[in-house]
């Protein structure tokens, strides 16, 4: 209980900004809260938090930390209100963000079995590429593909992802495939650029992450353009597996330089951090996470 209370107090300091507003919010004195992140540090074994008069400002360690402390409070306040409100039906409307190609693919279709599961709802699915602001524009849950990084969300992983080079088999019979990211200079690379700069592609070599900038005649700042060139036969692309799995399954599509992957961005739920999650979030978030972790969806 000790362990549990420690790790509580250091997540409710860091997302009400201060120790004594965490004190307040629990009615005690901030003597107690600062002798639990003590006990919590001393235990661990390192600093989580820089303290001063003035501010907080979480460590490296303390980062790392406070991401597994999130989940890990969230999956159990989902449990106990799972097994409350197991009678209960999810009702009422669901607001939905996602980027804008992962949502035409992999949200949208889902929707109708979703609400033929919950027939007392009803979903309003909004498909963009900036970071929304949820509380700000009522949004209840979004799509994100992105490390987590913000302290006042709750982000629920529902898959893993990975970007890789493709190509279709017709241009590597032409072009030949590449071996080594040196090879790279010598074909057509379908990169996607915004605001007139292209962006990286990003491999990792001899044990670090590398950003390589890639030549061809076209880019394009919409990825499922990119998508059709490289069916098209026109170049290489590099692009997430949500994107490209089903033709890499079908064959019409060709993964290469796979040893040189570099970890991706992984596929999260977020949503605004709250004490009792509503059923129509939670339900919605695990019908995702058992849609993606179905054998083969990636690939279909």
């Amino acid at each position: 209980m000790d362990q549990f209370k420690q790790i509580s107090t250091f997540v409710d300091v860091i997302t009400k900004g201060s120790l004594s507003a965490a004190a307040r919010a629990e009615g005690v004195a901030p003597a107690m809260i600062s002798r639990r992140l003590d006990a919590l540090e001393e235990r661990l074994g390192v600093k989580l938090l820089q303290r001063s008069t003035r501010r907080l400002a979480l460590t490296d360690e303390g980062t790392a930390f406070l991401e597994d402390c999130q989940r890990i409070l969230a999956d159990l306040e989902n449990a106990e209100s799972a097994v409350s409100e197991r009678s209960a039906r999810a009702t009422g409307r669901l607001t939905v963000s996602a980027p804008a190609g992962f949502g035409r693919w992999h949200v949208a279709p889902l929707l109708p079995s979703f609400l033929a599961e919950h027939r007392e709802l009803t979903v309003n699915l909004s498909l963009n590429d900036r970071v929304v602001d949820l509380i700000g524009e009522g949004i209840d849950v979004a799509i994100r593909i992105a490390a987590m990084n913000d302290s006042s969300l709750v982000g629920v992983k529902l898959a893993d992802n990975r970007r890789v080079v493709v190509a279709s088999p017709e241009y590597l019979r032409r072009h030949g495939t590449p071996r080594t990211l040196d090879d790279l200079a010598r074909h057509n690379c379908l990169a996607i650029s915004s605001d007139g700069s292209q962006r990286g592609w990003t491999f990792h070599q001899g044990g670090k992450a590398v950003t390589l900038k890639v030549s061809g005649n076209m880019e394009c700042n919409d990825g499922e353009v990119l998508h059709h060139w490289a069916l098209d036969g026109k170049g290489l692309a590099w692009r997430s597996m949500w994107e490209v799995g089903a033709e890499i399954g079908s064959g019409k599509l060709v993964s290469v330089l796979d040893e040189f992957a570099a970890p991706g961005n992984d596929i999260y739920a977020v949503f605004a951090q709250r004490r009792h999650l509503p059923l129509r979030i939670r339900a919605f978030v695990d019908f995702l996470r058992r849609a993606y972790a179905a054998p083969d969806y990636w690939r279909k």
